[in-house]
């Protein structure tokens, strides 16, 4: 796959993501708890994914197939996890803000494997992805929010950050040689076990739940664990994994057009120009700014 491909793909599955955190809000508006949100998107989704898994290719997998997927698994239901935690704790606009923090961190965890300092492209990018977040967060204009009285929210959300990056890192380097549907649907199911052994949802005890939560569990399963799992494996396998999380910052401009559309908040200019930078960080490590050379003349 071309590297502008695999590039498009991630941006699709962030883009998804970032429409999850106001679909996760309309759960919570609805009475749902954290746990009946989470658990219900990882059920509802690895179920999508098994039936499509039923229809595609597959092939016979290794005890170290099912280590490495179920581990990065366990990375993106932490990040559900943490992420839904701390959108009950502070306002959309703030959690996402702080799960934005896998940027830089991805950034770090790939200088770190690779034992070599970040391009300057790269570094010149995540500025832009940093002051693009400010802006587009609301940080200056967050009305009534004090950072203080909000730790355990932020804390989430900076710990949501942290298995985001790992998991982003992790997609593209295990298990390349097992199809996509499949890879996805183990990842999905690796997440969901967690869920359900850490949350213990009510629909458990109450299966009768899940018929009332079947409209919203499918689409917050499509947005948070569907697209965004199924699109990193085609995507990040065929670049870097520093590139994936810059391309992954698509989810914030993703997440506040969702605010905008699906809850109806207020999109301030301040947030529209941050929206710009984010697009400009993610375009800047697309283009070669190499030497031009001329061509020799003849005749």
């Amino acid at each position: 796959m071309k590297p502008l491909n695999a590039s498009l793909c991630v941006l699709i599955g962030a883009s998804s993501y970032g429409v999850h955190a106001s679909v996760v809000k309309l759960g919570f508006a609805e009475g749902y708890s954290v746990s009946e949100v989470t658990g219900v998107q990882y059920l509802f989704g690895v179920a999508v994914l098994f039936l499509a898994f039923l229809f595609t290719k597959k092939i016979s997998l290794s005890k170290k197939h099912w280590i490495s997927l179920f581990g990065v698994g366990v990375l993106l239901s932490m990040t559900g996890i943490f992420y839904g935690l701390s959108l009950h704790e502070v306002p959309a606009s703030i959690a996402v803000v702080m799960l934005f923090q896998f940027t830089w961190i991805g950034v770090l965890i790939e200088s770190i494997y690779m034992k070599k300092l970040p391009s300057n492209k790269k570094l010149i990018s995540v500025l832009f992805l940093w002051l693009g977040t400010l802006l587009a967060g609301g940080i200056g204009s967050a009305s009534g929010f004090k950072w203080t009285d909000n730790g355990l929210g932020i804390l989430f959300g900076f710990l949501a950050a942290i298995t985001f990056a790992l998991f982003i890192f992790f997609s593209g380097k295990v298990a390349k040689d097992v199809p996509t549907i499949q890879k996805s649907m183990m990842i999905s199911l690796g997440g969901l076990l967690v869920v359900l052994i850490a949350f213990r949802p009510s629909f458990l005890e109450e299966p009768i739940q899940l018929i009332e939560m079947a409209d919203f569990g499918l689409l917050v399963g499509i947005f948070g664990s569907i697209l965004p799992v199924v699109f990193f494996a085609i995507g990040t396998p065929h670049i870097d994994s520093s590139l994936s999380t810059i391309m992954g910052a698509a989810e914030l401009p993703a997440a506040i057009l969702a605010a905008m559309w699906i809850l109806h908040e207020q999109v301030v200019f301040a947030q529209c120009m941050g929206i710009l930078l984010i697009l400009i960080g993610i375009a800047i490590p697309q283009f070669h700014l190499g030497p031009v050379r001329n061509r020799k003349q003849f005749g």
